[in-house]
């Protein structure tokens, strides 16, 4: 190569890095993808918009019995197993990479996806990652602080560490710890790549969900998930925008990172994170529900005290709120609501309407968290089951208070871990780039 060549070759590298490290610091963004979207693996031509809607209902009531009462407060792992994906997002892992599909959950904490060579596998239709062929792979040593430091972890004969992660469903995923090289690819085609992240290598995995997902992309506030690992690198920061389930569009949901993951101008409203034992998760504290001018004052479960009483999660679809306040909440509504009350055909929801236009007026139901106000319009509390009928989208639950994804729609979702808060912005997120 002569000297011009060498030059013009090296000029083009350090513009490259120079562009990589600028895009990265300016922050990024990547495809959510709702598991029943056209752009969706698991996408079925077949299914009308209200089986999408029943489907995703029976899922999050089926997701309540799979948690255990302790799971809130006491486990030292998620007891969580996301609704068989309700968001999907891909990353490439290994060295060179391979691309796979993760379900991103703010209710997990650890990344892990299975591995080839499995003893026991779940059905999977893509190639399941080989870590014998990538040269960034390394299981991580019995004696590291990162093994030591977790519950959930044990030694084998051979001095390497393996994760158990036991599911309140009975699933489970077991294997060894690693670091590996994972490749985030942003909406606008930049690929950034982050050595040396832990995840779990899957070799003995038994799951709910089984197709095109690989495994589990935590989202949450663990020592070893995505978010944390990241950390100063993202700025502690990251949030999402997700669109409407029923909207027609191209557009998919967005999860943000760095700058682009800041929510703020006019109509932000920011609530405190509560710190809990189980660090996993991400508390808020909910005062009441305001339908109208009627303010409904909101307990909570006992065991998750007035502060911290309700989490915030991207996995679940419905809001759950202990029996007590959602019966509260529910009477109210049904004052508001002069429609004919009918009975859900598939015996899932309490509260339902016969609707003969679209555009009937529900009440706005504002979530009142502690120095938040979080106006939620028609789309976030409603949904449509069949023709002409809608149902409201909360439940009834035992196992404590969960803020699902329908009422997050069409809001900016702001995580800001180094302040500790989440803050909320009325957002069209159709409209998002």
């Amino acid at each position: 190569m002569d000297t011009q060549s060498f030059l013009i070759l090296l000029l083009f590298s350090l513009c490259f890095i120079v562009f990589h490290s600028h895009a990265q610091n300016n922050g990024f963004s990547v495809e959510l993808i709702h598991r029943d979207s056209l752009k969706s693996p698991f996408y079925q031509l077949a299914q009308t918009k209200y089986q999408l809607v029943v489907n995703a209902a029976r899922q999050s009531i089926s997701h309540i019995n799979h948690f255990y009462k302790d799971s809130l407060t006491s486990t030292p792992e998620s007891n969580i197993i996301p609704e068989k994906g309700a968001y999907l997002m891909t990353y490439s892992v290994g060295t060179p990479p391979s691309r796979v599909y993760g379900i991103a959950d703010t209710g997990s904490e650890i990344i892990w996806l299975q591995c080839q060579h499995c003893l026991q596998c779940f059905n999977q239709t893509n190639p399941m990652f080989d870590p014998s062929k990538s040269s960034s792979y390394k299981i991580i040593p019995c004696g590291s602080n990162t093994c030591r430091s977790r519950r959930d972890t044990y030694c084998t004969e051979n001095e390497y560490c393996q994760y158990n992660i036991e599911y309140g469903d009975k699933s489970h995923s077991r294997g060894d710890l690693s670091v590996e090289t994972l490749t985030i690819y942003s909406t606008t085609g930049h690929s950034f790549s982050f050595p040396n992240v832990v995840i779990g290598c899957g070799t003995q995995n038994t799951v709910s969900f089984e197709g095109k997902s690989y495994g589990i992309v935590g989202l949450g506030g663990g020592s070893v998930s995505l978010t944390t690992q990241l950390g100063s690198t993202i700025g502690g920061k990251f949030s999402y925008c997700l669109v409407p389930l029923l909207v027609e569009s191209s557009v998919t949901s967005k999860l943000n990172f760095r700058k682009t993951a800041v929510v703020s101008g006019h109509g932000v409203v920011s609530t405190p994170l509560t710190k809990k034992n189980l660090q996993t998760f991400y508390y808020l504290t909910l005062e009441a529900f305001t339908v109208g001018n009627k303010r409904v004052k909101f307990g909570g479960d006992s065991i998750g005290g007035k502060e911290g009483n309700i989490i915030i999660d991207l996995g679940t679809t419905l809001t759950l709120l202990p029996s007590e306040d959602y019966t509260n909440l529910e009477s109210t509504v049904a004052k508001f609501v002069k429609l004919d009350r009918v009975k859900d055909p598939n015996n899932q929801f309490s509260l339902c309407y016969n609707v003969t236009s679209e555009g009937y007026d529900f009440p706005i139901i504002t979530a009142n968290f502690k120095g938040a106000d979080v106006k939620l319009n028609s789309i976030n509390t409603f949904i449509p089951v069949a023709d002409g009928m809608v149902c409201f989208a909360f439940i009834s639950s035992n196992i404590g208070s969960i803020f699902g994804n329908l009422a997050q729609q069409n809001l900016l979702v702001g995580y800001d871990l180094v302040k500790n808060v989440v803050s909320f912005k009325q957002t069209d997120c159709t409209k998002l780039n």
